[in-house]
């Protein structure tokens, strides 16, 4: 098998497959975490992350639809929708923006706080059982 790297092809060795399917094991073992545990909570996996980052939206405590979409790697309309499932469950509010009105923003409630933080105290104590052992596999160019 060939790599692509800057125009030129190289083989991959045993070593580059171990350490990516490593990676890849380590990941999906934590986002199985994650879906159980969510779960657990009542809510999906999906509506876990929309939480995380309404939450964890860098200098604010809410979002725009925009700004989720990009976060979970979505199509606007998906988010939408998705927005609207977590509003029927009174975990998130949709507000008008009062500096832009063509903009909608995503808060949490008060049950969305809670239900946020006790699943980020879950997974921030997965990731420390994680630390060492989920790396980032080295990549010679």
């Amino acid at each position: 098998m060939k790599e692509l790297v800057r125009g030129e092809t190289r083989n991959l060795s045993k070593k580059d497959f171990e350490q990516l399917s490593a990676f890849r094991y380590q990941m999906r073992r934590f986002e199985r975490f994650s879906e159980q545990a969510a779960h657990g909570e009542g809510v999906t996996p999906l509506q876990y992350l929309l939480l995380l980052h309404i939450r964890g939206y860098p200098g604010r405590d809410w979002a725009t639809i925009g700004e989720l979409a990009e976060r979970l790697q979505s199509h606007h309309h998906g988010v939408v929708a998705l927005v609207t499932r977590c509003e029927a469950l009174d975990l998130v509010r949709r507000q008008v923006s009062q500096t832009d009105r063509r903009q909608v923003e995503v808060h949490l409630q008060k049950a969305g706080e809670q239900a946020l933080a006790r699943l980020a105290q879950l997974h921030r104590a997965e990731l420390k059982s994680l630390q060492g052992s989920f790396r980032v596999p080295q990549i010679d160019f």
